[in-house]
Parts: structure tokens; sequence; C-alpha cells
């Protein structure tokens, strides 16, 4: 199975949103859930920041991962964005298919 979940946050400003719809319409995600209210506390270059985030949950495949995190890079308003990729081990078949069908895997 070729199913990966890329976990990036993004500032609650509203830019989760233009990213979600983006990624689906350019066929790099099958679909994006926005978590909002996030509150992440993090050390950045060498001050402690604490900030309300919008988490996307991005269902891809490992073929289209490359694509997908270039495209991130380019329209993610963060110096330095969580693009992080899980391995999904199982899915109900249906849905692995359509995730795999609307990234453009065959």
């Amino acid at each position: 199975m070729s199913l990966l979940i890329v976990h990036c946050s993004c500032a609650a400003d509203g830019s989760a949103d233009r990213i979600a719809r983006a990624l689906v319409e350019e066929h790099l995600a099958a679909c994006v859930s926005l978590l909002p209210g996030v509150r992440s506390t993090f050390r950045w270059q060498g001050k402690m920041h604490t900030d309300d985030e919008v988490l996307m949950l991005i269902k891809t495949t490992r073929e289209r991962y490359p694509a997908l995190a270039s495209r991130l890079l380019e329209l993610h308003p963060y110096e330095l964005p969580e693009i992080i990729a899980v391995d999904v081990s199982a899915a109900h078949p249906p849905y692995a298919a359509w995730v795999e069908h609307e990234v453009g895997v065959s």
C-alpha cells in the first residue's frame, strides 16, 4: 500500500484553507482534513513561542509525496513548515483505491 498521511501545521489565519484547496485541485491530495484549535509551543531562532495553529492531515500516496512536499513549500507561509509523512499500514481497500484514483495513481 502506498498511502501516506502528511501532517502539516499552519497559522490559524486562513492559509490552511487556501493550501488545502490548492492541493486537492492539483491532485496532489485526495483529501485534506483541517483540525483547528491546535496550540503549538516551540523554540524558534532561540525564542520560545506559543501559537494557535491548524493541523492539516493530508491524504496522498508515496508516489505523489515529492510533488506535494514541493508544492507545500511554495504555498506555506512559514519559513520552515512541518511536513511529516506517515505510512498507512492498513486502510479500507475502497478508500485506499479512491485516494489513489484522486491523486492519479493507477
